[in-house]
């Protein structure tokens, strides 16, 4: 991999809740990693276990967060940052040796882009079904998102934007709104005029959860429907599209 660059300031935003045990792992695989983080903010979800006292003992920053859900706690990380990159990944997400140092290389690289979302695979749960079901999973997020809102989507387990983009739509996304996805809900306002593109080198381990439960699954459909719908009238796919090749043909007629 190329050197990355140290000067530019990288925060990694962790939301969790009640989550301790995964939070261990993934603060233990952020702390080997060949270009660290500048810092490492974990945002307490009003959790009753000690999620918190681990972060700090970690040497995170703990900002808490009593609103519920994880859009709050998601945008309480964001304000809190203190980087012009900004980083996320959940309690349960465990990146490679490389994973900061290789947005830090794309984001050198292509100043046109405001965010970067990556892939993943599982590294929990029946050996043979990893692969095909994050495939599965992944790819059918990656073209239910692009076909409502005209572009890629962001991933929340494995994400990076820059700070100035965010304070740009930081008063637009639905941060009090605990049962949107609010890793849909930010592509839907940073992609309507910035670039989000994919990161293939940027690939983290994430956990088989939302298999385990149907229910659990089944709360994560609603909430990307829900999500999409918060945004129509203006945002109805169809009207986002025609926004979208507008722009394009005025670019090209410059």
């Amino acid at each position: 991999m190329t050197t990355p660059p140290a000067s530019t300031r990288i925060s990694v935003v962790i939301p969790v809740k009640d989550d301790a045990p995964a939070l261990s792992r993934c603060l233990g695989a952020l702390a080997s990693q060949s270009r660290a983080p500048d810092e490492v903010v974990v945002v307490d979800n009003a959790s009753s276990d000690d999620s918190a006292a681990l972060a700090r003992a970690a040497g995170a920053r703990v900002v808490p967060c009593p609103t519920p859900g994880i859009p709050a706690a998601a945008a309480t990380g964001y304000d809190a940052a203190t980087g012009s990159l900004v980083l996320r990944l959940d309690a349960d997400s465990l990146p490679g040796p490389d994973w900061v140092a290789a947005y830090a290389v794309a984001f050198r690289d292509r100043p046109d882009v405001a965010a970067f979302t990556g892939g993943a695979r599982f590294h929990d749960g029946p050996v043979l079904l990893r692969t095909p079901l994050a495939s599965a999973y992944l790819i059918g997020y990656a073209l239910a998102g692009f076909a409502a809102l005209g572009h890629l989507p962001l991933f929340g387990s494995n994400m990076g934007f820059r700070r100035e983009a965010w304070l740009r739509v930081r008063g637009r996304v639905h941060r009090l709104d605990a049962e949107v996805h609010d890793d849909l809900d930010l592509a839907f306002h940073l992609g309507e005029r910035r670039r989000i593109r994919f990161l293939p080198g940027a690939a983290l381990g994430i956990s088989m959860r939302p298999f385990h439960d149907v229910r659990a699954f089944r709360i994560r459909v609603r909430r990307g429907f829900r999500t999409v719908l918060r945004h129509w009238p203006v945002d109805f796919p169809v009207m986002r599209w025609d926004r979208r090749f507008l722009r394009a043909a005025g670019r090209a007629a410059r």
